[in-house]
């Protein structure tokens, strides 16, 4: 599994370096703000495609939310190693980003954030933190474990936005998004594992740890 996820993330990189911009720069665009395509949302799906369409957006703010105070965590504790504090500090920005344009999103389909926020807030901040009072190592596990299910997540919820046929340009700049984030989470996986991750100590109990609290997170912001 991993090495699949390492072969679409070097096929990512490659793209990326192909554009000239991302997707989701539109969000943050202020004289783009009026296209349909940020604008709107579609009312040519059913209620079971709406709820489809609700349900990820909720879950992928809540995502960027936690992912945002994971490395907030990480930065109080390792903000000042002159080695990877840098380098977490990349990855926060970019989450930062994530995180902008999410809200964006949630607000243009008009789609409730989870009742779960302060925890995913708190949760996040503390695995940050005690993933990086364990060294360094430890800490680019836990972003390897967080970004190999967030790059399955997205690449789940592509297929689902395939299925909602709608002919709104919200829906393709939606998917052109998703795309994008899931490439740079596989690229966060990627600089994970270069920086040692697999050296942290008990690295399959924290692998599997975090990986599985991902999942039940996942599917508890689904529902509420």
């Amino acid at each position: 599994m991993l090495s699949c996820l390492h072969r679409r993330v070097c096929r990512a990189s490659t793209c990326a370096r192909q554009l000239s911009t991302r997707a989701s720069e539109v969000y943050t665009n202020p004289s783009k703000a009026r296209y349909e395509a940020v604008s709107a949302s579609p009312r040519d799906i059913t209620p079971d495609q709406r709820r489809v369409l609700d349900a990820a957006l909720r879950v992928d703010q809540a995502g960027e939310l936690a992912a945002n105070w994971i490395y907030r965590g990480q930065m109080a504790v390792l903000g000042g190693d002159p080695k990877i504090g840098p380098l977490i500090q990349e990855m926060w920005d970019q989450e930062r980003h994530h995180l902008v344009v999410m809200d964006k999103l949630r607000i243009q389909h008009r789609v409730r954030p989870t009742i779960l926020s302060d925890v995913a807030k708190a949760t996040g901040f503390g695995l940050g933190v005690a993933t990086a009072l364990l060294g360094k190592e430890a800490a680019m596990a836990c972003t390897e474990a967080v970004e190999t299910v967030i790059g399955e997540h997205y690449d789940d919820q592509l297929k689902e936005l395939d299925s909602l046929s709608s002919s709104h340009p919200s829906m393709t700049l939606l998917s052109d998004v998703i795309r994008e984030f899931r490439d740079d989470e596989l690229g966060h996986l990627h600089v994970a594992v270069d920086h040692h991750s697999q050296r942290a100590p008990a690295h399959a109990l924290l692998s599997t740890v975090v990986g599985y609290g991902c999942k039940v997170a996942i599917e508890l912001c689904r529902k509420f």
